[in-house]
């Protein structure tokens, strides 16, 4: 790769937010370098381009950093215009998705992830929630798809949104796994559990998809560490 378009992307293999950077450049078609960090032992280069907040994702592109996943993002769409587009370019439904989008961040994602730290009565509560949520989100889905989950959903039809729910939820088994209990299935979710089927068959998904068994010890040890806090 020329110098000039060199592309660098410092991660951690268990981050939803680096995988949806990563699956942005898949879906773009645009070449990089991968560096893995540990966030406990933080490289000089991750604190230098990324002083303020000290985390991944960091992209590197012709030697400048940008940080966090949703600027990265639309860092990447805006400099590359080969591939599909992740944003619409009509404003109303580009505002759509960016609110959808948002909601399965700060909504959904966030709440399982306080599902994932608590235990008891604590986790019930919150747990609720986000079956609660999903079924929020299980209507939206009816307002994004109205004639239904298409069957013609592939890499160059591969959006913004299409990102933020396949890193989040792709793993769901996984995560179910680990919490002993399903929130998507074809009963309680249909139209996300068919939406998920069919990213998770799209090559760069697969690609960046980690081994099931890896993430399901990555992840009780997670859950072990946070209640033991």
């Amino acid at each position: 790769m020329a110098e000039e378009n060199k592309v660098t992307v410092h991660g951690l293999w268990l981050s939803s937010y680096v995988k949806r950077v990563e699956l942005a450049l898949k879906i773009k078609g645009i070449p990089y370098e991968y560096v893995e960090e540990d966030i406990k032992n933080k490289s000089p280069q991750l604190l230098k381009y990324n002083p303020v907040h000290k985390m991944v994702p960091i992209l590197v592109h012709n030697g400048k950093p940008i940080v966090e996943s949703s600027v990265i993002l639309e860092y990447i769409d805006e400099t590359w215009k080969n591939g599909p587009p992740l944003f619409p370019r009509d404003p109303y439904e580009r505002a759509q998705v960016r609110f959808w989008a948002s909601f399965v961040e700060q909504q959904l994602f966030e709440t399982m992830i306080s599902v994932m730290k608590s235990e008891g009565e604590a986790q019930q509560k919150v747990t609720k929630e986000l079956l609660d949520k999903l079924k929020v989100f299980e209507e939206g889905i009816k307002k994004i798809f109205p004639e239904g989950i298409p069957s013609s959903i592939n890499h160059e039809s591969v959006g913004l949104l299409d990102i933020m729910v396949v890193s989040c939820f792709g793993p769901h088994e996984v995560q179910e796994e680990v919490l002993g209990f399903k929130f998507i299935d074809t009963e309680k979710t249909p139209l996300l559990f068919s939406w998920l089927k069919a990213l998770r068959e799209i090559p760069a998904v697969k690609e960046a998809t980690p081994p099931h068994e890896k993430l399901v010890e990555a992840l009780k040890y997670l859950r072990q560490l946070s209640l033991n806090k």
